[in-house]
Formats: C-alpha cells, structure tokens, sequence
C-alpha cells in the first residue's frame, strides 16, 4: 500500500501530518505513484483534495481535523494500513456548470456538493429555469437557486430545507433559496441524467453569481448545469462509517 499524505493548514492537521508521516514512511511516496491520497482536515479541505486530484482516479480517505466532517472518517494514527485494505469505496460524479456572463465570457467548473445561483445586491434574483429544453419557472424571485448532488444534499442544500437524496438514487435536488415567488414552490427533484438551464432576468439591475463549490462566477447572465458522467471520484470509509449511512441518519437528527 503506497500512500501519499496531504493536509490542511490547521494546528491540527499539520499536527496530525507530522505524525502519521513519521510513523508510516516507509509506506509514503509521491502521490503520482500513490495508491490512496490521506486527507486531513474537514470537510472543504476534502472538496479541495477532490478537485484537485480529480484526473487521476486515485481514490481519497479522509480523516477528521477540522470543524465539519461529514465526508471524514475518525482520527486514528493506529492500524492505518490496515484500515485503508478495509475500508469501503463510494464514487461520486461531480455536476458540471457552464456560465456565461453578462459580458460574454464563458466558465466551465465542476460541483462535487452544489452549484448555487445568490444575488450578488440588496434586490432579489429573478431567475428562469428550464429543463432539458423545456421552460419550468418563468421568473423565480427570491435570494436564488442550486442544484444539489445526492452527496451535497445534506449541506447547503439542506439547510435551504432541500431534500437529502441516498446515494446512487441518480436523482438531484433543485432547490430554491428564500423564494418569494413562486411562493409555494419548494423546489424539486429531478434525474441526474437531467440538463438544467438558469436564465437571469434583469442581470443589470439585479446580478447574480454563480458557484460550483468554492468557484464563483460574478453577473452571469445564464448557467447550464448537468451530472459529468466522465469524472469518477472515489472516497474510501470505514465500513462502520459509510457515508451512505450517514446521509440517512442526517434525516432523523432533531
């Protein structure tokens, strides 16, 4: 087993690096000859590591160093190897933006947990959505909208009162943040295989941004999402601490 160790910038985790590469040198490499990526810190570290080691397939094991770790494991400096031969994998595809602004420059991002459309001034968004090529909402008014993965359902997502979606269910989430109108709209659920389109209304008088996680984009005047097949990334867990569990007991804490 080759392993490659990398690390937030926390005391903890720098802390923590230290010490698991003095006790597993012999098992460390560079990571393009790596086996496993260790990834300490908390959850945006893990969304770090994901994109950038995304090209190479290699899969991630997380263990917990930072505030939030819902993609982590637990820390442990004992039995390492042994638990990186046990644990499990999980693959994730990753959704795809597409964002043009209003001055026509084009992005392309990846999402591992959403892409989410804010108004970037005092003034609510207008937003129209349509889906594979059909108009839905003519003009969405509210804070904004996101599309949610199954694996990023249960962050912002769910703290705009969007639904946790299992695992493998191929189903996103498309969610709507603080709407005033529709006022009965609460979003919806919608295949993975799906293509969403978001056309901003009065982009001028009233920008919007556009992030696939920690990428934003500034006065966009539309955005395409859809799930990137063609990319595969791979968390590893303890059998005892899959995440798929946990995304199904996030549903049951009160």
């Amino acid at each position: 087993m080759k392993i490659t160790i990398v690390a937030s910038r926390s005391i903890n985790s720098q802390k923590s690096l230290k010490e698991l590469t003095e006790m597993y040198a012999e098992y460390i490499v560079p990571e393009k000859h790596a086996d496993v990526i260790i990834a300490l810190g908390g959850d945006g570290f893990m969304l770090s590591t994901l994109h950038q080691y995304k090209g190479d397939g290699v899969p991630v094991y997380g263990m917990r160093r930072g505030t939030v770790g819902f993609l982590m494991n637990r820390y442990d400096n004992e039995n390492l190897i042994q638990r990186l031969k046990e644990s499990q994998i999980t693959t994730l595809h990753p959704l795809k933006m597409l964002a043009t602004t209003t001055h026509g420059h084009h992005y392309e991002a990846l999402a591992i947990n959403e892409v989410s459309l804010l108004r970037q001034t005092r003034q609510s968004s207008r937003i129209g959505i349509s889906i594979n090529g059909q108009d839905k909402i003519s003009q969405l008014v509210g804070d904004g909208v996101m599309i949610a993965t199954p694996g990023g359902s249960t962050a912002y997502n769910l703290s705009a009162h969007g639904p946790v979606l299992p695992l493998g269910s191929d189903i996103l989430a498309l969610t709507p943040i603080s709407p005033f109108r529709p006022r009965r709209w609460k979003g919806a659920i919608i295949p993975s295989d799906a293509h969403i389109k978001f056309s901003i209304k009065d982009c001028d008088k009233r920008p919007v941004s556009a992030t696939a996680d920690n990428f934003e984009v500034r006065d966009v005047d539309s955005v395409e999402v859809f799930e990137d097949r063609t990319v595969a990334l791979r968390l590893l867990f303890d059998p005892e601490h899959r995440l798929e569990d946990r995304i199904i007991n996030e549903q049951f804490i009160i």
